[in-house]
């Protein structure tokens, strides 16, 4: 046997050059031969579930946060209605959320995505807490307070789970755009069930006074939704820290606060010069106010009028259910730029049915069927959400691999400052030519992001582009 072929087998003792060697117990070689990559093969397969469930503990700890804060978001407009403080709360909280969403991806970086989420619960557990006691000097604060936590929570989420998605691929050698929307289809199907839940327990919980004029239950409902998220902010603590874009936190945190702003301005400067981003702001701007619509408008004008405001939990929640079963289906369809286009496409048509259903002022007055019509009016939003939601997360995180961050704050900087928009000049208009606005702005973002597609198709590095 000569030297090449010993090196080969791995299985002979150190040799002179003239071929002789000698053997080792083949009972202590092979053995020793099998145990090694068994425990490679092991250790590949831990890590690779690992991903997986970091995903899953991700998905249930936002189901548990806000199932409880929705249904509080829901009802504002309709509990604190005096000086409009419910809308007016809402407003400022999403006006704080778009501010704080300049400087989210620079704190997300120097926090850790895992730390970020962790501090990002606690601004809802107070908003929450400050609904026992609901006035200008404990709504307030808690609006402005969870402004910087929806911030970072929500940049958090959405680099973290699009690493765990790229390390999940990389570990699997598996179709990384496909990896990104199943794991987006998975988190936002859980994520949308907390309409489901969250407003099936204020169904349950909260009663309406029709004689006294008052809501009961108010006090119970909140004190329950604050036991649920604290144990979904429990759950966060076993997620597992990832490092984004291969920078360690501890590295950009030494490199100084003045760096970290010149890098944080260069990063949204790159994110609004890209051409990419600015086709498709229009639509995400459109998706934040299509919630803000759901929140405050729809429940306000046309759930509480046709079933009042014990009704606003079943309609929301069945809003959430077609939101949760959308999200998923279109997660797994997800593996490219052209599915997201078709997928959208299919929200889109979905929510432009409603409008124009109530923009013509169609209603079925009679008791069951006025209520399912209700509910079919709320499913069909839940649709349209689920698929921008969804897609629009896909989107950022196959479009947007070298700065997800910037990126993930630039969906959340439009999104909020529509939703704000909407909380300060809806009782301003009426709902008529609110539906009249949010119909065109519908029409002008669709053909928006028609174009952004055919652009990107038509790169030379299209094909790769959707393969991601």
């Amino acid at each position: 046997m000569t030297c090449d072929e010993s090196k080969f087998e791995n299985t002979y003792s150190q040799a002179s050059c003239n071929g002789e060697v000698e053997f080792e117990s083949m009972a202590s070689t092979i053995p020793g031969e099998e145990e090694t990559p068994l425990v490679a093969v092991d250790a590949r397969n831990s890590n690779s579930n690992s991903h997986s469930w970091d995903i899953h503990i991700l998905s249930l700890a936002f189901l548990l946060v806000f199932l409880a804060f929705g249904a509080a978001q829901n009802l504002q407009s309709t509990l604190n209605t005096e000086a409009d403080l419910g809308t007016t709360s809402l407003g400022i909280l999403y006006l704080s959320f778009t501010f704080f969403s300049f400087f989210a991806s620079l704190v997300v970086r120097l926090l850790g995505s895992k730390n970020a989420l962790l501090i990002g619960t606690t601004g809802y557990v107070i908003y929450v807490a400050a609904n026992l006691k609901p006035n200008w000097y404990t709504l307030v604060p808690a609006s402005v307070y969870l402004g910087f936590c929806a911030s970072i929570i929500w940049v958090g989420e959405g680099t973290y789970l699009t690493s765990a998605a790229r390390s999940h691929a990389t570990d699997n050698n598996l179709h990384e755009g496909a990896v990104i929307g199943d794991f987006n289809g998975e988190f936002w199907a859980v994520y949308a069930l907390h309409q489901f839940i969250g407003n099936l327990i204020t169904f349950a919980l909260l009663s309406d006074d029709r004689q006294a004029g008052i809501t009961k239950g108010t006090t119970l409902l909140f004190v329950v939704f604050l036991f649920i998220m604290t144990f979904g902010a429990i759950l966060m603590v076993f997620l597992r820290k990832r490092s984004v874009n291969g920078k360690g936190e501890q590295e950009l945190a030494d490199a100084g606060a003045c760096a970290s702003l010149k890098t944080l301005s260069k990063s949204l400067a790159s994110a609004l010069s890209d051409i990419k981003m600015l086709l498709a702001i229009p639509l995400i701007a459109y998706s934040g106010l299509q919630q803000a619509f759901v929140w405050a408008e729809f429940t306000k004008y046309v759930v509480t009028p046709a079933i009042g405001i014990s009704g606003v939990g079943s309609s929301m929640a069945a809003y959430g259910a077609f939101d949760g079963i959308c999200s998923l289906l279109a997660g797994r369809l997800t593996s490219g730029l052209t599915s997201i286009t078709t997928i959208v496409c299919v929200g889109v048509f979905a929510q432009a049915v409603v409008l124009i259903l109530l923009l013509l002022n169609f209603s079925i007055s009679s008791g069951f069927l006025g209520t399912l019509y209700i509910l079919f009016l709320a499913g069909l939003l839940g649709i349209g959400d689920g698929v921008l939601m969804t897609q629009l997360n896909a989107l950022i995180g196959i479009l947007f691999k070298h700065d997800t961050e910037g990126a993930f704050a630039q969906l959340k900087i439009w999104q909020c400052a529509t939703i704000a928009i909407v909380f300060f000049f809806a009782p301003l208009i009426s709902f008529k030519s609110m539906l009249v606005i949010m119909l065109a702005f519908l029409c002008f973002s669709v053909c928006i992001f028609l174009w952004l597609a055919l652009k990107v198709g038509k790169t030379p590095s299209s094909s790769s582009s959707q393969r991601l």
